[in-house]
């Protein structure tokens, strides 16, 4: 499962969740009474009740003690008929679980077949979701009358963590595992995606039943469902097929979108030692998904953020970790699954992982290293240091999937790695995934395969970073001895607990470097190194793999320098983002315009952002050096920020740079040089903005909604309208949240009631997408701001407009 971190942490300050881990219920592995063997299932759908009719053979036997009960998990279903070989079995249901009496006590070496017929009521289900997965129904129906023409007729399964049991009874806990089989009846006009092979088709009149199988065991959470209008665009791994699901207006961008899918699989499979394991690989791309993606086991789902055309993908291709992520999890999910939540380290730390080793691959260290700070940054601002990588005591299994068992295990893998070195990390992996393929793990297991392979202890290093909490805080200081020639780096540890770690150093005399590498047993450790010179800095965690806080008492000339010379990007940036503070100083400015050609586009992207044009030294070569990544730099989000800065300087002369830029295949280029144009010549920049088609327009919300507020267009309020809250609370840049607070204000008090209409109608979606967050109570006080700007006003439409937002607001109460 890929969630969206930058959401979680966009709505944390106003979530009223409580993430304590001062619980003390225990949580453990669901007991094992029975096993189950395989699940047979017959469905067709009711679209108009958004209800699926079933019915479904469960194959099991008990786990080790002799049994005549059967308990299957079963949300919010009604039963028509529960038998055994054709004779009808009595049971107590409660709504959630049915309790089956069987005719006699079967052993474990005794399997049965029961047979249910039901039907599933997604909509009567009253679990809820969370922070990851919005919602908990298990079986959803989009657009189920066709109402909205602008929507296509969907039904889609989201099994985790318990969805599963709410569209067929099963045990519904992940240390189980069972084969599939799976009849879908739909109207022909529709695909199905299903697990495993899809064996044949049937048609009878106007529907058709498609028959899917699966071989292989895996966890019930993993059964997938799909359905709807979908083009199958069709590719291949060996002679593995590799296909996607994609609504007909993207068919043609599926294999720009997903097309390094058999790459991905084919650098996995030789960097585990492990062949893909399953017999196909499909991604499906849904409407109002409820999460970023899902890693359906041979088929797999993805939200609509996965569309993306050419003008964007251009500038990035923002799913392609997310497909990697999921891919991953044919292994570390799928193949083994963990066989609690509380061990979730064992799926989600893997897959976050993943994303780090195929950055390494594809795109080189570097590109690996931008991830990974990131992705650790994401952790460190998430303030949730208080908690263990593997938990026990979680007030819920959805509160699981977090940026620590994501963000922060994927880390720690990372330093697992480097202490063990590639050999033996990826050899321990390889052992891990063939001793449990088709089971379930623990952590405990983990540690145990990586004991075995390399014959090192590693409890001291699960018990701090998988069983513990925190990272280590560090105060640095160094001690000089010019007569011996030696330098001490003190290294203090301020958190309360002792962590034990490698740490590797590099220290620079002039143009030589040299790094060490220590390890930290206490909290209070020194070590001394000799020099020849004076170290001109030392670079503290110059690997960048160790997950940890340092607190440094550098100057200005120590900053300027690690600019220039450290190795790792994350150094690099550490060091801009403080010498930008000190650009009244020649030399400091200097070092930030040295920093255009840095290596790392996100280096040059922060220099351009930051760098201060206003009566600065040598201001003429800055320009000249803006003005050419402008025109030539390979990544078009550097030409995009190169033409943002210039912009800032509403200098005429610079027209012939935008008048490029407003060409550029590039979106992000496109609405920064739409920007930078509105500033020098308004009329033509409101003349391209209005030309645009609308699916551009809709992907360039937050530059023409500036253009357009600029200009005070109250023609544009509708499109305005229809991005306003998502900016106002997704903005991950403060002018920009001003910017769309505006755009509120403006709407708020207008007479437009398209506009007005609009704005609700995305409050409307976005909180009950949110409503984990609370976001539902802010999307009901800005309706409340919405109703008293109108009471004030004298608009004639103010008692329709007044209207519909109380209509929004009784749905989100």
């Amino acid at each position: 499962m890929k969630i969206k971190i930058w959401i979680l942490l966009a709505f944390l300050s106003i979530s009223t969740l409580s993430f304590s881990q001062n619980n003390a219920i225990y949580r453990a592995e669901r007991e094992k009474t029975h096993n189950l063997i395989h699940t047979k299932l017959k469905v067709n759908f009711n679209f108009d009740k958004k209800e699926l009719n079933g019915e479904a053979w469960v194959t099991a036997k008990p786990h080790f003690y002799a049994t005549n009960l059967f308990t299957l998990d079963a949300k919010a279903m009604l039963f028509d008929e529960v038998s055994l070989n054709g004779t009808k079995l009595n049971y107590d249901y409660d709504d959630a679980q049915i309790v089956i009496k069987l005719p006699k006590k079967y052993t474990k070496e005794e399997k049965f077949t029961i047979y249910l017929k039901y039907t599933a009521r997604p909509e009567k289900v009253k679990d809820k979701g969370s922070a990851a997965i919005t919602g908990a129904k298990g079986l959803y129906f989009i657009n189920a009358d066709g109402a909205d023409k602008n929507k296509s007729t969907q039904i889609w399964t989201q099994g985790e963590t318990e969805g599963s049991s709410c569209w067929f009874p099963t045990i519904d806990a992940p240390n189980q595992k069972t084969t599939q089989e799976i009849y879908i009846t739909v109207p022909n006009k529709f695909v199905t995606l299903s697990n495993g092979s899809l064996v044949n088709q049937t048609n009878n009149g106007n529907l058709r039943t498609d028959y899917w199988k699966m071989d292989q065991k895996h966890a019930p959470y993993l059964f997938f469902m799909g359905v709807g209008e979908f083009e199958i665009v069709k590719d291949s791994y060996k002679n593995i097929p590799v296909n996607y699901y994609v609504e007909k207006e993207y068919a043609q961008y599926a294999k720009d979108i997903f097309g390094n899918t058999p790459e991905m699989i084919q650098f996995f499979s030789e960097k585990l030692g492990v062949a893909y394991p399953w017999n196909k690989y499909s991604q499906m791309v849904v409407r109002d998904y409820v999460s970023g993606a899902m890693e359906n086991t041979t088929a797999v789902v993805h939200g609509e953020q996965a569309y993306q055309t050419p003008g964007q993908l251009i500038d990035e291709n923002t799913h392609e970790n997310t497909i990697a992520h999921e891919l991953f999890h044919h292994w570390f999910g799928d193949l083994v699954t963990t066989e609690s939540w509380a061990n979730l380290t064992l799926n989600e730390s893997f897959a976050n992982y993943s994303e780090y080793l195929w950055q390494e691959y594809k795109y080189g260290e570097e590109a690996a290293e931008m991830y990974m700070h990131s992705n650790v940054s994401l952790y460190l601002e998430g303030q949730e240091s208080d908690k263990d990588l593997v938990r026990f005591n979680y007030l819920d299994k959805e509160d699981m999937f977090d940026i620590v068992s994501y963000n922060k295990g994927g880390a720690i893998l990372h330093m697992l790695r480097n202490y063990l070195g590639d050999k033996a990390f990826f050899e321990s992996l390889k052992t891990y995934l063939n001793d449990y393929k088709y089971k379930a793990a623990e952590a405990h297991q983990l540690r145990l395969i990586f004991e075995k392979v390399t014959g090192k202890d590693l409890n001291w290093f699960f018990n701090q970073w998988y069983f513990g909490a925190n990272h280590p805080k560090i105060d640095v200081s160094y001690d000089y001895n010019k007569l011996r020639k030696t330098v001490t780096v003190n290294i203090l540890q301020l958190q309360p607990e002792n962590f034990q770690f490698p740490l590797t150093l590099d220290i620079f005399e002039g143009n030589k470097r040299r790094r060490e590498t220590v390890f930290v047993e206490n909290k209070d450790a020194s070590f001394t190194f000799p020099f020849n010179t004076m170290p001109d800095l030392i670079q503290i965690n110059s690997d960048g793999v160790l997950l940890a806080e340092f607190n440094e008492n550098k100057v200005l000339s120590d900053y300027i320098f690690q600019l220039k010379n450290a190795t790792h990007f994350m150094h690099r940036r550490e060091a801009l983002l403080e010498v930008v503070k000190k650009q009244d100083d020649k030399v400091a400015f200097n070092a930030v315009v040295s920093a255009l050609d840095d290596s790392s586009y996100k280096i040059r992207v922060l220099a351009l952002e930051n760098i201060d044009l206003i009566n600065k030294f040598s201001k003429k070569d800055a320009i000249r050096k803006i003005m050419q990544l402008a025109n030539n730099d390979a990544k078009t989000l550097v030409k995009a920020a190169a033409i943002e800065t210039l912009g800032k300087l509403t200098d005429p002369e610079l027209k012939s740079i935008f008048t490029k830029g407003l060409q550029s295949k590039s979106y992000a280029v496109l609405g920064k040089s739409l920007v930078a144009m509105y500033y020098i010549d308004k009329d033509l920049a409101l003349k391209k903005s209005k030309e645009l088609p609308d699916d551009v327009r809709k992907i360039l919300a937050t530059p023409l909604t500036q253009i357009f507020i600029e200009s005070k267009d109250e023609t544009e309020l509708p499109f305005i309208a229809k991005s306003v809250v998502s900016g106002m609370f997704l903005s991950g840049q403060g002018s920009t949240k001003v910017m769309y607070e505006k755009a509120f204000k403006m709407i708020s008090k207008s007479n437009n009631m398209l506009a007005i209409q609009n704005l609700v109608e995305d409050m409307v979606t976005k909180g009950n997408q949110y409503k984990k967050f609370s976001f539902d109570k802010v999307v009901i006080n800005l309706m409340r701001t919405i109703i008293k700007e109108q009471e004030k006003s004298t608009n004639t439409n103010k008692d329709r407009n007044i209207a519909i937002v109380k209509e929004a607001m009784t749905g989100l109460l």
